[in-house]
Formats: C-alpha cells, structure tokens, sequence
C-alpha cells in the first residue's frame, strides 16, 4: 500500500504539474478526514506520510482548556483530567496520541480523490497566479468570457479575474467576446480561491494608459504624479516633466492630439484636463483649478485647507458642473479647496479678525488699539504672542520691552489657565474616547461640553451633529465616526 501512496503522488504531480508536496499535504488532508469520518468525533486528526517510504502515521490531539471552557470533548480536554497524565501541562498546550491507521484501500476512495484534486486545483490556481503577478503588470487587457450577476470575468492569458460592475465606467456596455484593458486593483483571498480583481474606475487606470501612450514616461523622462476621476465623465492629472526641453501637457496631448484621443477612447470619451504638478502646495491648487484664474489664496496648514478666492466671473468655471471641477481638483491635490468670491474672502477676514480682537483684548486685558497692531503684525493666538522670539517682537515700531515682557507674561498665563480647565472638562471623559486615532483635546473638549463623553458616545452620533458640537468639515466628521465604531464591526466579525 505504500508503494501504492507513492505511485499516486507521482502520478498526481506529473499530471497536474505541482510539486509533490502539494500532492502529499493534500492526501494527508484526504486521510485525515477519514479518519475523523471513520471515528464518527469531531476530533482533530493529523496524518504525517513519510516522503521516502509512502509509510503514514495518525494522530489525535487534544487542545488542554479550563474545565470552564470546555466546549468540544472530541478535541478538547479539561486542565483537570489533563494533569492527572501529565502534572506539568499548562491551559493552551496540546496532547496527542497515536491512532491505528486507516486501510488506505478502504476509505472512501471518491471522497478522498475529491479533497486531493481540489486541493491540487487550488495549488494550480495559486502558481498561475504567482507567474502572473510575478510579471509586475498592472494595466492588463482580456477578453470578456462571460457575464456574472452584472459582472464580467475577464480571461487574461490562463487566469480568469473579475471586473465588478461598479468597477465598470458608467453606461458603457460590455458584452462576452469584448476585448477590454482594465487595472488590477487587487487580488481578493477571501473569495473561493485567490481571484483577481480589476478596475476600469480607478485613478491609477487612466495613469497607466498615458503610460502606454506616452513614451517619455515609461523612459522616465516624466511622471504622472498624481491622478483624479469623475469616470466616464472628466479626469485631471498631474504631470511633471524631469527634462526642461520637453513641455509635458503638450507630450502627453500629443501630435494631432493622437495621445490624448486614445486614452479618452479606452475611457468611453472622458474629457482629460492635463496639468502641470508643482511642488509649491499652492501653485499645484491653482494649476488644479484651470480653466478658473485664481485671485488668491490662503494655506491653512493645521486643517489641510486652502482658501481660493475667485471673481465672480469664475466662480462657476472653478466649481465646474455640479461641483466637478473643485471636486476633482481636491482629489487631485490632496487639499481641501473652499471656494470665494472677494466679497466672502472679506467679510471671512473681517469676522475672523473680529474674533482674534476680542480674544486679545479679553485674555491679554488691552485696549482695541493694542490688540489692532498685534493683528496688523501677524499675531493671531495667544501662542504666537506667548512664544514668539523676543527679538522679533522687538522689530514692532511702539512696543517697548517692559510692555513686550508683560504681554508674553499675560498671554502664557491665559493658556495655562485654559490648559487647566481644559484638563477639568476632560477628567470624566473615557481613555477610549482621548485616545482614538484622529481625536484632538480640543474636539474631545466640546464632545465633553455636549455630553458626549464615551467611544460608543461617539459612535451614537449622526455626522451632522458631531459637525454641529465641532465645527469640523463633514469629511472629518464621517472619518471620526467611522473610527469610533471600528471596535463594532470587529465584535460582530469575532463572534459570528
């Protein structure tokens, strides 16, 4: 019978082309499941086959529990029973004993046939998966072999790999037989079987297919830095060119527009705004927002956010169609871009230096004169004025040092009064809630002022009140949330 184990492993591996050790682990598998079969337990069985030999061995094992926690006496033994055999065995180690083997002639030879091809079929699977991802490509190109409940599944070369139809560009109508390019957004293990996933939505695919139009950048003489997509409808990249003599829009446009007509053809007629990426935050904003010329422009680094003032001849060229073409300038560059008229950038200056007036005149205990020079100076919080250097504040033409000495004086006395009242609102507020990923003292401060005061306290709120207790963007307000009801989703996962 062993001569005939190894017979059947050779026999497998040459037909099937996996290695014998495929073909072993899966008739262990085979052997050890009929076993349990044969045994009628729900025991945990283990079959070792001997390389060399085709010799096989079987055995049972025990998990070592709390008698508390014994669930499954076939698998299972409680601490107690357990010492009375071994008087050094610990809660998680494991026994085993040796078992008769199973007739390999009279286990149920169909079945075991069944567990070793289908573990061959998934070997297979994986090595032509392997081979094809081992090739590094990310733009593919397939044919359609069938259609799946709206999704498409996608022969490329020996693998089938699926487009799912949110991953299709909108109103394009893909049937069996269509040859398509597409992405390879990722490989899905948890599906039956490591299965390849495509996009034709994803930004990463219009960038590969400038690289296959666009020599220069595939000869690393530009790069495509950045790309956004309303898919189907308009698209922004972001290029830069590594070479001065070469003028990237017009490269990637192309002779006669060649270029960007092929791309725009693969994507169903999607319009293309090319533009060229800067390394100045701000610039890269302005480029963005082309067609729109930009009057200015504020950088608030803390909020991530630019202020772009625009005439009011091109407010709605830089908001574009429904709000498209801000919305994929944000995307593009990774800032959060509001848009306003001169009229509202100013009455926002006003009504923010109005505030920063009464906070100098309130916590420093000076006259509106005062506070007015500390804001024509560039003084906005009680920090800058805290901790600004002596020597620049210096420079301010009608401040003395005694008055510079005593304002510091004033200002670091306020914050360390609002770092204690801070620490008093925040002494009934949970660890949970303080140390969530994204939460701030400030936020975890006016969350305590509405009585939210917990992580599910968090997790109970609508985006739109977390936004009302905040002040924060919807887009912060939905990320935060989202945080604080992670622990939800991974009990419900645990336990099911």
């Amino acid at each position: 019978m062993t001569r005939e184990i190894l017979l059947l492993v050779d026999a497998l591996a040459r037909e099937k082309n996996v290695s014998k050790e495929i073909v072993f682990a899966s008739l262990e598998l085979a052997l050890a499941q009929a076993t349990r079969k044969k045994m009628n337990l729900e025991a945990d069985i283990r079959v070792v086959i001997d390389r060399e030999s085709g010799d096989y061995e079987s055995f049972r094992r025990w998990e070592i529990v709390e008698d508390a926690d014994l669930e499954n006496e076939d698998a299972q033994l409680p601490i107690s029973e357990a010492r009375e055999q071994h008087a050094d065995i610990e809660v998680g180690d494991s026994i085993e004993e040796e078992l008769e083997p199973i007739d390999f002639g009279r286990i149920g030879a169909q079945a075991a046939k069944q567990v070793i091809l289908q573990k061959i079929r998934d070997a297979e699977r994986e090595a032509l998966l392997q081979n094809f991802l081992e090739r590094g490509e990310h733009l593919v190109t397939g044919t359609i072999k069938r259609m799946e409940r709206g999704n498409a599944i996608v022969e490329v070369g020996k693998i089938e790999a699926v487009l799912p139809r949110d991953q299709m560009i909108q109103r394009e109508n893909l049937r069996p037989g269509d040859r398509v390019k597409a992405f390879l957004l990722r490989v899905d293990r948890a599906a039956r079987g490591p299965q390849i996933v495509l996009s034709r939505t994803a930004p990463e695919f219009i960038s590969r297919l400038f690289e296959l139009e666009v020599p220069e950048i595939e000869d690393g003489l530009m790069e495509i830095k950045a790309a956004a997509r309303d898919p189907g409808m308009r698209a922004k990249i972001a290029v830069l060119s590594k070479d001065a003599r070469i003028d990237p829009i017009g490269t990637c446009v192309g002779l006669r527009g060649m270029r960007v007509t092929a791309v725009r053809n693969e994507l169903g007629g999607e319009n293309v705004d090319i533009i060229i990426w800067s390394e100045d935050p701000a610039q890269f904003v302005i480029n963005a927002l082309a067609p729109a010329e930009v009057t200015s422009i504020v950088v608030d680094e803390e909020r991530h956010a630019m202020d772009v003032v625009v005439d009011d001849a091109n407010l709605a060229i830089a908001i574009g169609r429904g709000g498209q073409n801000v919305r994929l300038a944000s995307e593009l560059t990774g800032w959060t871009i509001n848009l306003m008229t001169p009229e509202e950038s100013q009455r926002k200056n006003e009504a923010e230096t109005a505030t920063t007036r009464l906070l100098f005149i309130e916590k420093l205990d000076i006259d509106e004169t005062l506070a007015d020079l500390l804001i024509s100076e560039g003084f906005s919080t009680l920090e800058e004025v805290a901790y600004v250097p002596l020597t620049e504040m210096m420079e301010i033409e009608g401040l003395e040092e005694d008055l510079i000495n005593e304002l510091r004086t004033r200002a670091r006395n306020a914050l360390l009064t609002e770092a204690i009242a801070t620490e008093e609102k925040l002494e009934d507020v949970a660890e949970d809630l303080l140390s969530l990923p994204g939460m701030e003292k400030a936020i975890a401060v006016k969350l305590a002022e509405a009585g939210v005061k917990t992580r599910d306290d968090l997790a109970d709120l609508a985006t739109d009140e977390l936004v009302e207790y905040t002040g924060m963007t919807q887009a912060a307000a939905v990320a935060l949330i989202t945080e604080a009801r992670a622990h939800w989703f991974a009990d419900d996962a645990a336990s099911n």
